[in-house]
């Protein structure tokens, strides 16, 4: 299955719709760089995490967190080929580990820890899945990067994404989240406010919980929060 996919117009869109998708194609093409899903995550966890990683490049460290979540990942990724798909509410389908997607539409790209592949009363649909090493209730944070997931899914494969999950490796349970038409549309604004913010260069404010801070990365260039 190829990793990139290029964006195609959906028959059932009116003329002026498809122009309007051909501009934003063009634009992004012609800025040269896609946002990462993952970014989204980090943004809502703090704006900044983002600006210093794009405006001030090669700077970030790989942390013990950042380690220790690959490992695990890989592990559940190797345990996954012999588990049923109970925990996803499937009886069955076809797994794709790492699936990696990309559309110049949405000005986005990401790699998806796991894509089931299936098929219920002759309507084939994808439900994505993202391993996270973590036991607490996925936040929104969380949610809108599946969204994405959902997003580049629907328009790479051109197939239905109803649903996806958050699989929360200590505790080995699969949450499910619904993609409603408010969560990509939360999902597809705040790709528009990210992609701005670099553009701009023009740094947010950070994020208004101080608590992250103290074991932040970026901390010691952030003169203005502790």
């Amino acid at each position: 299955m190829d990793e990139g996919f290029s964006p195609e117009i959906s028959p059932e869109h009116g003329p002026d719709e498809d122009e309007e998708e051909l501009e934003q194609v063009d634009f992004f093409e012609e800025q040269g760089w896609l946002l990462r899903v993952s970014d989204l995550k980090q943004y809502s966890y703090c704006p900044r995490v983002v600006y210093y990683t794009y405006c001030v490049p090669g700077v970030r460290p790989t942390t013990f967190k950042m380690r220790m979540g690959e490992q695990a990942q890989k592990r559940v990724s190797q345990l996954e080929t012999r588990r049923s798909l109970r925990a996803y509410g499937l009886k069955e389908g076809k797994r794709h580990f790492h699936v990696t997607l990309r559309s110049w539409r949405l000005g986005l790209s990401g790699q998806i820890d796991l894509v089931i592949e299936t098929e219920e009363g002759g309507k084939r649909r994808a439900v994505p899945v993202d391993f996270k090493l973590s036991r607490r209730q996925p936040g929104p944070n969380l949610k809108v990067q599946l969204a994405c997931y959902a997003l580049l899914l629907e328009e790479g494969w051109q197939v239905a994404v109803e649903e996806g999950f958050i699989y929360l490796i200590p505790s080995r349970r699969g949450v499910r989240v619904p993609m409603t038409r408010r969560l990509l549309g939360r999902a597809k604004g705040l790709v528009a406010e990210v992609r701005a913010m670099v553009e701009s260069q023009r740094m947010p404010p950070p994020t208004p919980r101080r608590a992250r801070c103290v074991d932040c990365e970026f901390r010691r260039f952030c003169n203005d929060v502790l």
